[in-house]
């Protein structure tokens, strides 16, 4: 079907859409993960004005704006391992340093056996390293996010292009992955018929492992699969229709929650995201919302770094920051730790619990 609309097309139409609990604060939860490739189609010169637009732009535009706990926007850099290059790392840590955005783990692979993609990650981990980056839980092992370069998370594409291992999620969780952030991949067919939803994934032999998966939910059944080799947990974006959006004034189009320059983040995006009710079960009143994009490049890199980006700010300064809504900019880590506090039972504030498993390294 057009788009791979009847990969995903069911459950969105099954799906009940969020509302309001009566006479409760609602969270939201908000982290933009970006598959950050200064790289892309680019030589190294070029990749260093990227580097130095962002450096520039990035921390003068958040300095305008905080959240409900006084935090300003986060950003979380997922940045190609195959790609590593030592000055170009230290750029983005000084970045990161600037501005509370973090550095997480990015990938494009293929024709990989799961001994030459464990390796991978190894060495892409011990770069990291150099750097002061990524992150450790209690007993001091690294841990770190994930998203995988052209979608195709454990060899889900149709065609087994660009990846190779279908046993991925397993591979992931043993070297340190405390979760994936790829989806949603829609349009692409690499999409998952599991949508706007926190899961744990159940490695298998065959491809797609996390087609489907356990619900994260405040219960003990889920608390126990955090720990096991065999699961990963699955941080989806928003995905649906946007019908105030549509071709040929007729057919909506699809919210995959990408932030781009020909779609850059505006108030009705937002307000599907929040519908969209990415939540942890039993936890109806913390809402996780994971945006992402492509922000290195131009002209994606104009809307994140200008006003467009400003604008959409100064809309949740104005509609979600109240005595209804509170609004807390995170990074990938962040909401993960909170996505645990809710399954640990826990209420309150969310903001409390950025660093409830996991803390980055230059913290410890």
């Amino acid at each position: 079907m057009i788009k791979g609309l009847n990969i995903w097309l069911p459950a969105y139409l099954r799906q009940k859409r969020w509302s309001a609990s009566p006479g409760k604060v609602t969270d939201i939860l908000l982290s933009v993960c970006d598959h950050f490739e200064p790289f892309h189609h680019a030589d190294k010169k070029t990749a260093m004005v990227r580097l130095a637009n962002w450096k520039e732009r990035w921390p003068e535009l958040i300095g305008d704006f905080t959240d409900s706990d006084g935090i300003r926007p986060r950003h979380s850099f997922f940045y190609p391992i195959e790609q590593y290059d030592p000055d170009v790392l230290n750029e983005i840590s000084e970045i990161c340093r600037l501005s509370g955005g973090e550095v997480e783990v990015h990938l494009h692979h293929k024709d990989d056996t799961a001994e030459t993609l464990r390796e991978k990650l190894k060495q892409g981990i011990a770069d990291f390293r150099r750097h002061n980056l990524l992150s450790s839980d209690e007993q001091g092992n690294v841990r770190y996010g994930f998203i995988h370069g052209n979608w195709c998370l454990d060899n889900s594409h149709p065609f087994k292009r660009n990846c190779g291992v279908s046993s991925e999620l397993g591979v992931l969780r043993q070297t340190g992955c405390y979760g994936d952030f790829t989806m949603p991949s829609a349009p692409h067919p690499t999409q998952t018929r599991t949508i706007n939803s926190l899961y744990y994934g159940v490695d298998t032999p065959e491809p797609k492992s996390h087609d489907t998966g356990i619900p994260v939910s405040a219960r003990q059944t889920t608390r126990d699969l955090r720990n096991k080799k065999n699961h990963l947990l699955l941080v989806q974006g928003p995905l649906g229709l946007n019908w105030s959006r549509r071709k040929m004034g007729i057919l909506p189009k699809i919210e995959n929650a990408d932030l781009t320059a020909a779609n850059p983040p505006r108030p009705d995006r937002m307000r599907l995201w929040v519908r969209s009710g990415i939540r942890v079960q039993q936890q109806p009143d913390w809402l996780f919302i994971k945006l992402h994009t492509h922000g290195a490049i131009s002209p994606n890199s104009d809307t994140i770094l200008g006003e467009p980006m400003k604008r959409f700010h100064q809309h949740l300064m104005d509609t979600y920051k109240n005595e209804q809504f509170r609004i807390h900019y995170v990074t990938a880590r962040e909401m993960v730790n909170i996505l645990h506090a809710a399954e640990d039972g826990k209420g309150g504030n969310p903001g409390k619990y950025r660093d409830y498993c996991y803390k980055l390294f230059s913290q410890r």
